[in-house]
């Protein structure tokens, strides 16, 4: 999930580059242009990581149903006949989604309220705005996406953990 979001984040920020340098009539490379075209990437980077961020959760979560850990499998169950689905589509992992995001975000959530306590308690930032970005949403995201694994299968009724 970190690679594929990492990547289509760089690969859209240096789309938008380039489109943006071939917009302004491809002018010649000089240090000046090399570092705006730095700076032009540098900027699209975080916001293009966000987005890509949601992309490559709802991608990665396909291949959790298909993978085993240490003994155990999460088995994505059919609505009618609760039986457990073998070939698992994009389709199939709309709803399973949207309830193990919500899990995340107030798993996020929570995380945030605890570093921001841990923030005004310890440091001298006054605001979260002085020390959150995309990439502290990150770490969070990875440490709630963890967490989030443990209580799908009781939040969500079409998913199953059973021991292999």
């Amino acid at each position: 999930m970190t690679l594929c979001s990492l990547g289509l984040a760089l690969l859209l920020s240096l789309f938008i580059t380039f489109y943006i340098y071939a917009n302004g009539g491809f002018a010649p490379l000089t240090q000046e242009i090399y570092v705006a075209l730095f700076d032009i990437v540098k900027f699209w980077f975080p916001l293009t990581w966000s987005f890509t961020l949601l992309i490559a959760l709802f991608r990665s979560l396909k291949y959790i149903f298909n993978i085993e850990i240490s003994g155990y499998k999460l088995r994505l169950l059919d609505c009618q006949s609760k039986e457990a689905l073998q070939d698992i589509g994009y389709g199939d992992l709309v709803k399973v989604w949207r309830k193990w995001f919500m899990v995340m975000i107030w798993l996020v959530g929570a995380q945030m309220l605890l570093c921001l306590f841990f923030t005004y308690l310890f440091t001298s930032y006054t605001g979260v705005f002085e020390w959150f970005s995309i990439y502290f949403l990150f770490g969070f995201i990875l440490i709630a996406g963890y967490f989030s694994f443990v209580l799908l299968g009781g939040r969500c009724k079409k998913v199953k953990l059973v021991k292999c």
